[in-house]
């Protein structure tokens, strides 16, 4: 049976009992009524010892460390690993939300945010526990060879898992631009998705690269990427990508992407 958001269990972790009561109140305009509440990082941390949540949504800051703090030690435990993890939070300044989006979040919501918004980091959610393949008319979407090149381990992750949701198994991995272009030049692949900031090659001298020195010049090229400079955006359009999807990225968008790229 499909997920829908009224199916979901939620962790809220907020530390303002008066944000705890409005996010409830919109939850529940969403029909997500399975709802705990933790006030800080160590009494969400003990929560979720007993619990397991479809969806974890944490605010930024406590008194006792930071949301990333326990993206951090979700991410390293082996039964919660791979939780839906959404950022409610009223910071903007980019660096402070870099690592949130190289951490395959589920979404970032501002404070205050609006139904439209929480709609759809809910519905990202359901698409990331639903299993819904990838119908194409070109391929068996199961033996589709896909590159994924990022310097977050974390990123990765989550992108296979959006990946895996379609159907796609025959996912390859890479840290950086050069490792994928050694990887290139060894094996065939029918796509490739990358990261833009990356060490030592990035996503733009990678597909640079693929189109005009390797032998799959053909690939189809989706570039996920944080970045907001119209400058970098238009740079990253000529190099020759086939699209641009947002960090972090809703699964629906990647599945409409997919089969536009891989259908054309």
């Amino acid at each position: 049976m499909d997920f829908a958001p009224s199916d979901l269990s939620l962790l809220l972790v907020e530390p303002s009992s008066t944000q705890q009561k409005i996010i409830r109140a919109q939850l529940e305009t969403e029909d997500v009524t399975n709802v705990s509440i933790a006030s800080s990082v160590s009494e969400a941390r003990e929560l979720l010892q007993s619990q397991h949540p479809d969806l974890i949504a944490s605010a930024m800051y406590f008194s006792d460390g930071t949301g990333l703090d326990l993206l951090k030690s979700i991410r390293s435990d082996t039964a919660l690993g791979e939780t839906p993890f959404m950022l409610v939070s009223s910071e903007w300044r980019k660096e402070q939300l870099e690592e949130f989006k190289q951490s395959g979040v589920v979404a970032i919501l501002p404070k205050p945010f609006s139904r439209e918004h929480l709609g759809k980091a809910l519905n990202a959610t359901v698409d990331l526990l639903n299993f819904e393949e990838l119908e194409l008319e070109l391929f068996d979407v199961t033996e589709l060879r896909v590159l994924v090149v990022d310097d977050s381990a974390l990123a990765r992750k989550y992108i296979s898992k959006v990946l895996g949701t379609l159907g796609m198994q025959r996912i390859s991995y890479a840290t950086d631009g050069r490792e994928a272009i050694d990887l290139i030049y060894e094996q065939m692949f029918d796509l490739v998705v990358t990261d833009y900031n990356m060490p030592n090659v990035n996503g733009r001298e990678l597909t640079e690269y693929i189109r005009t020195q390797s032998d799959q010049s053909h690939i189809p090229v989706l570039m996920v990427s944080s970045e907001a400079n119209e400058t970098h955006l238009q740079q990253i359009e000529d190099s020759g990508v086939n699209a641009l999807c947002d960090k972090p990225f809703e699964p629906e968008t990647v599945r409409h992407l997919l089969y536009q790229l891989l259908e054309n």
